[in-house]
Parts: structure tokens; sequence; C-alpha cells
């Protein structure tokens, strides 16, 4: 409206959203200011990413020998070294990122996929539905997860894919246990009532109104289970049930050639655990950071 005698015009109306990417940046410098230390994992992550995809560019062939320049220490040829056949640690190191990211992101989205939808319609349909499927979750949390996973693996044999599975399978009763107890405390709210009310599906209820709820605590154990998920694959490959030999990974490297001349060349077994010990270190304090995040009751810390 216009305001008498004063020539201006008051508009009254609805305050225009920013766009996406600057909503994006403001919210990515919020979180580097209140999470440091969770900004240091999500930066160490990305390198890791980076590095995965653009291999193929900035590093030579992995596998390829050259055997007169065996046990080779950093140089503007090779960064990292050679390892006992000249192959270049370099080129080995950034390919198995690809390997651990593939396997861990696969396998976290496989097990923690599964073990939620299990989880939620676990505690969704209660009674004697819900004491089967958590009588079933007990069994395979009763055996310890890397003995699972080799036993799994033991039957299916070793490729990249059948670690995605068995990591995956591990992961499923934690993921089914976080996601049940949500789903516990909010399949009794007003809202999941209401929509039974009106004649709403199980189906419709579940995802809906019940899955919204549980997406925090679904994507925190999830970005918790990279770390371990990359950990499961390198003890399979260090143990000979993982990953074939000829494909380069970091479990792998660790425990062929880098356990057995580790006094004679120690980078083939520093430089692979060091990869594996920054991923693990940098997915575990981005899922904290996010954990702190999107709990509403540690908002505040």
């Amino acid at each position: 409206m216009a305001a008498q005698g004063q020539g201006i015009e008051i508009v009254r109306g609805r305050a225009e959203r920013a766009p996406l990417p600057t909503r994006m940046l403001k919210g990515s410098i919020g979180f580097m200011r209140r999470k440091p230390l969770g900004a240091a994992g999500a930066i160490i992550i990305l390198i890791m990413v980076v590095l995965a995809v653009s291999a193929p560019l900035i590093a030579g062939n992995p596998t390829e020998w050259h055997l007169r320049d065996n046990f080779q220490g950093s140089s503007s040829q090779y960064w990292l070294g050679t390892n006992d056949v000249g192959q270049d640690l370099w080129a080995q190191i950034v390919n198995g990122a690809r390997i651990s990211l593939y396997v861990g992101i696969l396998s976290v989205a496989f097990g923690s996929g599964i073990g939620g939808l299990v989880g939620l319609s676990s505690a969704y349909y209660g009674g004697k539905v819900d004491i089967a499927i958590q009588r079933l979750m007990d069994s395979l949390m009763a055996i310890p997860t890397l003995i699972l996973a080799l036993a799994i693996m033991a039957s299916l044999g070793g490729s990249v894919n059948n670690v995605v599975l068995a990591i995956g399978i591990v992961q499923i009763p934690r993921a089914n246990r976080i996601v049940r107890s949500q789903a516990m405390a909010v399949k009794e709210s007003e809202f999941a009532l209401a929509a039974r009310s009106i004649g709403a599906g199980d189906v419709r209820i579940m995802l809906q109104h019940i899955m919204p709820q549980c997406i925090a605590p679904w994507l925190i154990i999830a970005s918790a289970g990279l770390g371990t998920a990359i950990i499961s694959e390198a003890s399979l490959s260090f143990l000979g049930m993982g990953v074939p030999p000829t494909t380069p990974t970091w479990g792998g490297m660790l425990s062929q050639r880098g356990r057995e001349y580790f006094v004679l060349a120690p980078q083939m077994a520093i430089y692979p655990g060091l990869a594996i010990s920054l991923a693990v270190y940098g997915f575990n304090l981005f899922g904290d950071a996010l954990r702190d995040v999107l709990d509403p009751r540690l908002r505040g810390t």
C-alpha cells in the first residue's frame, strides 16, 4: 500500500529466498566455524575423492613392473618410491583409494539401507515380527564382525563385489538397531496416528511419516560406518580374503610385499598404512560433526 502525503510506497510481501548455491556456501562456512574438526575430516574425504576420480590422469599403471627400479626411494619419477618389482607406490596408493571408496560407499549404502528399512518395518509392526527380526539381528551381532565377513568371503570367493556384499551384511545389525529405536518413538506420535486414522496404508505411513524422522540418525550411522568399512576391506585384503591380489588395495599392499620387505623398504608399508589411517580419521571426524549438527540434543555443544 502507499502512505498518503509522503509519496512513499510500502510493499509487503514474502522475502525472496537466497539461491541454492548461496545457501550452500553459507551453510558450509557456518559448519566450518562451528565444527573445524569436522571440516578437516570433510577436506580429507574430498582429497580422497579427487585423487580417486583423477587417478588415470595423475598416476601411471599401478601393476606395471620396472625391475631395474625396484626398492627406489622418493624421487621426481617415483614420488613415493617403488616396491620389490619396481611398481610405483604413488600409482598404487591413488588407485587403492578408488577401491576403498567404492567398497566403503557401496557397502555402507547396502548395509545401512537394508538395515534401516528392516529396522523401520520391525518397529512399525512390532509383536512377533519385531521379535523374530531382532533375534536374527542378535545372532549376527553375536559373531565378531571380521569373523562374519571372513566366513561370507570364504563362501562367496574373492572379488570386489563380494567384499561389498560381505561388509554390507556386517553393517546391517547396527543400522537396524539405530533406526528401530528412533522409529519406536515416532510411530505412536500424533501425526502417525492421524495418518492411520484417515486410512493411510502401512507403506505410506512408514515412508512418508516415520522415515523422515529417522533420517538424521540414519545418516549419522552411515557416515560413521564408512571408516569401519574401509578398515574391514583392508583387513580382508591383509588376510588374503578380500580383493584379488592383482588389484591394488591398501590392505593388500600391507599384507603382501609390504610386510615381507618392511626392513629393506619401509615405505612399502608406511604409505598404505598412513593412507588407511587418514581415510578412517577423516570419516570419523566428519561423522562425529554430522552427528552433532543433526542431533537436536547435541546442537548446543
